[in-house]
């Protein structure tokens, strides 16, 4: 079985994997959490982090949130002159991004690993990719934090740019590929009207599940295998 959940923005540990014990989650499935499980909220996503590096069949597809602490990850180098002496405007401005968007609990909370740790996660992040393709019985899914700027059925997925990717925010009119169901968090349902409001959102072509975890809605884990959707306050 395969399942997916995104943004959940340092949604609790214990909840999330309560949430994985309802569903069944078990070794012989695998799980793909589509991007942004750092940030704004408790530790920061620092536990879920050091849990990813623990599981084999668990894959964290990039975050725009991931690749601002990225974008940050000098903040961890030894402080020497030199270093000092990198840190120009961009990087400042990288810095004021990240902070403005929640990322200072996460680096509260980063700092407070050991060196060894730090570097792991960093690794483990970099090495993260942008999307992934998954087919199931006869559907295939395209899953990807944000959706497709500039979308095109004829351009190579290989030739989006990450802002692409990370960034962009569908409209509820928008269309992907016609034989291929999208999945992407990013953009909270409820911005696309109150009905949404802590619900999966489905399109023709795409799958909004987003569903605000990271703004204190409930998680939900979506399996693909029969799109049977999990909440702890299921019965």
């Amino acid at each position: 079985m395969v399942y997916v959940i995104s943004d959940l923005h340092g949604y609790p540990m214990e909840k999330f994997l309560s949430l994985l014990k309802k569903a069944d989650f078990s070794d012989e499935d695998f799980l793909y959490i589509i991007g942004d499980v750092i940030d704004r909220n408790g530790d920061g996503g620092t536990a879920m982090l050091l849990w990813l590096l623990e599981q084999p069949n668990v894959q964290l597809i990039l975050g725009n949130h991931e690749a601002m602490l990225l974008s940050c990850d000098f903040l961890f180098d030894e402080v020497t002159e030199e270093s000092l002496d990198r840190i120009d405007s961009e990087k400042v401005y990288l810095l004021t991004t990240y902070m403005y968007n929640g990322g200072n609990v996460t680096l509260e909370n980063l700092k407070k690993l050991s060196k060894d740790q730090r570097e792991a996660i960093l690794e483990y992040l970099r090495n993260c990719p942008l999307y992934e393709t998954v087919s199931i019985s006869d559907k295939d899914y395209l899953l990807v934090h944000s959706g497709m700027e500039n979308f095109s059925p004829d351009r190579k997925l290989s030739d989006y740019t990450s802002d692409e990717l990370l960034w962009t925010r569908p409209d509820v009119k928008d269309t992907y590929f016609e034989d291929i169901i999208t999945v992407l968090g990013h953009t909270p349902t409820l911005y696309y009207g109150n009905e949404y409001k802590g619900k999966i959102l489905r399109t023709k072509t795409w799958i909004d599940i987003d569903v605000g975890a990271g703004r204190g809605e409930e998680a939900v884990l979506l399996r693909l295998d029969d799109d049977k959707e999990f909440r702890l306050s299921d019965p």
